[in-house]
C-alpha cells in the first residue's frame, strides 16, 4: 500500500512541478557552469548505497571541501542555489528516487556513508526502512544549515548533537510507520515550506 501511495503521489508531484523545474533548470545553467542536477551517494535501506537526486545549488566540485553545508551564506552556494535551498525546492528531484524504488516520500533522511559509519548498532535501526524525502527530523531541523553556520565546529556539532537527535526522531517514526502518519508528516512539511 505504501509503495503504491508513493508512486501515485510522486508521479502527480513531478507532473505538477515540471514547469517550475524547467524554470529552475534554466536559472541554474544561466548562473554557473555544470549540470542542472547534483547526485550524491547516500546509504539506503539495509545499508545499500544509491545516488540521491537534487537540483545543483553549489558550484561544481564544491563537495570536495566538505559534505556539510555551513549556513545559508556558505560561499560555495550560488545565488540561485540560495533561493532554491531556502525554499527547499532542491529536494524535488528526489521524487525520481521514489519512483525508482530507492526512497519513500516519508522515512528517515538518507545519510552519507561517512556518518553512517559512526552509527551505533542501536542507531542502525533507521536503515531497516527505505529512506525518505521528509520525516520528523526534517521538520524539527528545517533550518539545520543555519544551526551549523552558528557553530564553531559544524562537523562536531552535527555528529554529537544534531545527528543523534535526528535518529531519535526517526525512531519515533519507526515505532508507528502507518500511512496516516505519512500523510500527517507530508502535510506538516508542506506547511513548513509555505511558511
Amino acid at each position: 500500500m505504501k509503495r503504491l501511495f508513493d508512486i501515485c503521489v510522486s508521479f502527480i508531484v513531478l507532473m505538477l512541478f515540471l514547469p517550475f523545474g524547467i524554470l529552475i533548470s534554466i536559472a541554474i545553467v544561466c548562473e554557473s557552469r555544470g549540470g542542472v542536477f547534483y547526485r550524491q551517494q547516500r546509504v539506503g535501506r539495509n545499508g545499500i548505497p544509491f545516488l540521491l537526486w537534487k537540483f545543483r545549488t553549489m558550484r561544481v566540485d564544491a563537495d570536495k571541501s566538505g559534505k556539510l553545508t555551513v549556513g545559508m551564506r556558505d560561499p560555495r552556494i550560488t545565488r540561485v542555489g540560495y533561493f532554491i535551498r531556502k525554499s527547499k525546492l532542491d529536494e524535488f528531484p528526489q521524487f525520481i528516487n521514489v519512483l525508482l524504488g530507492e526512497m519513500s516520500i516519508v522515512g528517515p533522511r538518507p545519510e552519507v556513508q561517512e556518518y553512517v559509519d559512526l552509527y551505533t548498532p542501536d542507531q542502525r535501526a533507521v536503515l531497516s526502512v527505505k529512506p525518505g524525502i521528509t520525516d520528523y527530523a526534517s521538520l524539527e531541523y528545517f533550518k539545520e544549515n543555519e544551526l551549523l553556520g552558528q557553530s564553531d565546529n559544524p562537523r562536531d556539532t552535527y555528529i554529537h548533537e544534531i545527528m543523534p537527535a535526528k535518529i531519535e526522531l526517526n525512531k519515533k517514526y519507526l515505532a508507528n510507520p502507518t500511512l496516516g502518519q505519512d500523510i500527517k508528516i507530508m502535510w506538516l512539511t508542506f506547511l513548513k515550506m509555505v511558511k
